[in-house]
């Protein structure tokens, strides 16, 4: 990236991503009021799920309606990223705000609805400051800022938790273990109106606007367009659907498994530290491959691969320690994470070569979580799902769309419709959950909550699939394009 592009684009980025960093503070809380909500409602295990249903099945729908808008008369083209992005987060405010008579009225499809509408925002956001980072800058270095972007998300999932954590239940000696909806009103009221602060900020900040210098572009939807002329795209569908849903099933599930005796009766008001843990674990992974952003020597470029995870690991014990948690049984955790540095350095820059080694690495994981004898370490085999999913979105994004050229406009939509997945595996997983309250003997000599935990297993199974086959299909088109630009390495 040359200085001038540094100069006249950074200062654009850091406010762009500020919204990467609400996408994650609203997930990770999510998984903080799936607990709450399964106690206060007194839900099912699969009833629970549906808070992670409902706002992500609304990215679907948001991308659908977009899609189908968009067929009509272009939106970027028509209203330019920075109102469509402005108007995607005021749309997000109102959601936020529609938690104040949920929590009043005490119904818990408000509740679904109010997370329904926060998503359908975010999926205006996702669909428009994706693109917009990859073109702040040089376009060698776009897929490292989306990868640096999407460290900044797991910032936001692993303080999100922390501090939702601290609103609801307190801190410290003040802490309670006992919930009035009531308590969940402030905080959605702060984030609907940062919401409208950032809203407005982006309305009137100087960020340049592609879509108006893009017309080559405007041609897409007319161009004669079959998914299934392209294998790497509708497999990489798939691998967008379970790669989201994996990562989203994995936590949602979590709080229901270390609540069982097995695992040692973890409370919801205990469980914002190992939720801190897992988006921090994703955070490791990002920052990690967020280095490549800068122009560094191989020398630096290896010791930064080593210190940023330190650091990141750094802020997640940093944060939990501020809010009075007891974090000393994480100090193993480092084991997974050297793990994990050893795994990126195999698979280089290679994005098929690296999915599938992450994706294997993955399949381990859960399957020593399911067998380990003891519940204290299993539950970090879970838990380092994370660091394994973390670099995995550039990598089968960068697979999906190679080869596709006029098409790749079409193609990413397709692909953020697969968030969907988000919604539909944990659904899956908590189903499974469900039996322990019909066979309370469990299966395989552990409970079902535990061996539910196949899912996610499944799940990474298909992403090493993917991430070995893909590159033969590439070949037979003659695509040589294998190299992940923002693989996260």
């Amino acid at each position: 990236m040359s200085s001038e592009n540094v100069q006249t684009k950074w200062g654009q980025f850091i406010s762009l991503i500020i919204v990467f960093f609400f996408w994650g503070f609203v997930g990770s809380a999510n998984d903080i009021l799936i607990p709450v909500f399964k106690k206060v409602f007194t839900l099912s295990q699969v009833q629970s799920q549906l808070v992670a249903w409902a706002f992500y099945a609304a990215y679907f729908v948001g991308s659908i309606i977009f899609f189908l808008v968009s067929l009509k008369s272009d939106v970027l083209q028509k209203f330019g990223y920075k109102k469509t992005l402005s108007a995607g987060l005021l749309l997000s405010a109102v959601g936020s705000f529609l938690f104040v008579p949920a929590a009043t009225m005490q119904s818990f499809p408000f509740f679904l609805t109010a997370l329904f509408t926060v998503g359908l925002g975010f999926s205006i956001q996702q669909i428009v400051a994706n693109p917009l980072a990859i073109k702040m800058g040089s376009p060698q270095t776009g897929a490292h800022r989306l990868t640096l972007a999407g460290g900044v998300n797991s910032f936001g999932t692993t303080i999100g938790a922390i501090l939702l954590g601290i609103a609801l239940f307190g801190m410290g000696d003040n802490k309670k273990t006992n919930l009035s909806l009531e308590d969940i009103k402030l905080p959605f009221i702060i984030l609907g109106l940062a919401f409208i602060v950032v809203a407005i900020f982006m309305y009137f900040s100087k960020i340049e606007d592609p879509a108006k210098i893009e017309e080559a572009q405007i041609d897409h939807k007319h161009a004669a367009f079959n998914i299934l002329d392209y294998p790497q795209l509708y497999l990489g569908m798939l691998g967008i659907f379970i790669y989201v849903g994996t990562e989203v099933t994995i936590i949602s599930n979590l709080p229901a498994l270390l609540h069982t005796s097995e695992f040692g009766n973890v409370l919801e008001d205990a469980i914002a530290p190992f939720i801190a843990l897992y988006w921090g674990s994703l955070m490791i992974g990002r920052w990690n491959g967020g280095v490549n952003v800068f122009n560094t020597s191989n020398l630096v470029n290896t010791a930064l691969k080593f210190i940023v995870p330190a650091l990141a690991f750094g802020v997640i014990i940093g944060a939990n320690i501020f809010a009075a948690h007891d974090v000393s049984a994480f100090y193993i955790y480092p084991i997974w994470i050297l793990l994990f540095i050893a795994v990126s350095f195999v698979g280089g820059k290679n994005a098929g070569k690296t999915l599938m080694l992450f994706g294997i690495s993955g399949l381990l994981m859960m399957v020593l979580g399911l067998v380990w004898p003891n519940p204290e370490i299993a539950k970090f085999f879970f838990i380092s799902g994370g660091l394994f999913l973390s670099i995995m979105w550039p990598s089968i994004f960068d697979l999906a769309i190679a080869g596709l050229g006029k098409n790749t406009g079409k193609a990413s939509s397709f692909l953020i419709m697969m968030i969907l997945g988000g919604g539909v595996i944990p659904l899956v997983q908590g189903s499974i959950c469900d039996l322990d309250a019909t066979h309370p003997n469990g299966i395989l000599g552990i409970t079902y909550t535990h061996f539910s935990y196949i899912v996610p297993l499944l799940g990474f199974a298909y992403l090493a699939f993917y991430g070995f086959y893909c590159p033969k299909i590439l070949r037979k088109q003659g695509v040589s394009h294998v190299i992940s630009e923002g693989g996260g390495h």
